[in-house]
């Protein structure tokens, strides 16, 4: 199983990107998908998640009201629409996936399998 994230690029400030995350050898029905970003000497912060059972989505406050995660129909891609984007939202934007749901779902610790990144620069 393996899962590769595309769409990063570099977009100007107020403009907006959508990552995509796809899975190979599975579909994501039953499992959490999360997006995380890592700056250089900064720890990978939670970004987004996708409930796959419930459709539930969560954000972290930085995310709330600019980004939208969400999963086609077919289960095989998670999506995450980044509007608005500011310098700040500069680096490297990992998926991520477990099975199931953890309340932890802020924790990169609570995933299991990891995409490659896509790096995403916002200039100002």
């Amino acid at each position: 199983v393996q899962l590769q994230a595309s769409g990063g690029g570099l977009v100007q400030a107020g403009g907006s990107l959508r990552l995509s995350c796809a899975a190979s050898g599975r579909t994501f029905s039953g499992y959490t998908v999360g997006w995380f970003r890592q700056t250089p000497g900064k720890e990978r912060e939670f970004v987004a998640a996708f409930r796959g059972d419930t459709r539930a989505t969560y954000y972290a406050d930085s995310a709330k009201g600019r980004f939208t995660i969400s999963r086609d129909n077919a289960r095989t891609t998670v999506y995450l629409q980044m509007n608005s984007l500011k310098a700040e939202d500069t680096a490297v934007y990992y998926c991520t996936s477990r099975p199931g749901f953890s309340v932890h779902y802020w924790d990169a610790k609570q995933y299991d399998q990891w995409g490659q990144g896509t790096q995403v620069t916002v200039s100002s």
